[in-house]
């Protein structure tokens, strides 16, 4: 395997953690649930175009999240994860 198919790899199995631990917290108190989707799902739309698709979805139908979304990408760190 190669580096650009490890790096897919990892970024889809940490995108896919970060939703099902957003789907736990939906139902537990102390977790954040709709935080670790939406940061699934950012980390999804990288490699997934239907993650992609339904983040500007929600990104138009709700300009919250997206105003959240668009200073969230222009940290450096974050600029690796997310499109």
């Amino acid at each position: 395997m190669n580096k650009r198919k490890i790096k897919r790899l990892a970024g889809q199995v940490i995108g896919w953690l970060f939703i099902v631990l957003g789907i736990i917290g939906l139902v537990l108190p102390f977790l954040q649930g709709i935080l670790f989707i939406l940061i699934g799902l950012m980390i999804l739309s990288k490699t997934s175009p239907w993650a992609h698709k339904l983040v500007i979805k929600l990104e138009t139908r709700y300009p919250k999240v997206g105003r959240q979304l668009n200073k969230w990408r222009k940290y450096p760190v974050l600029k690796r994860i997310l499109p």
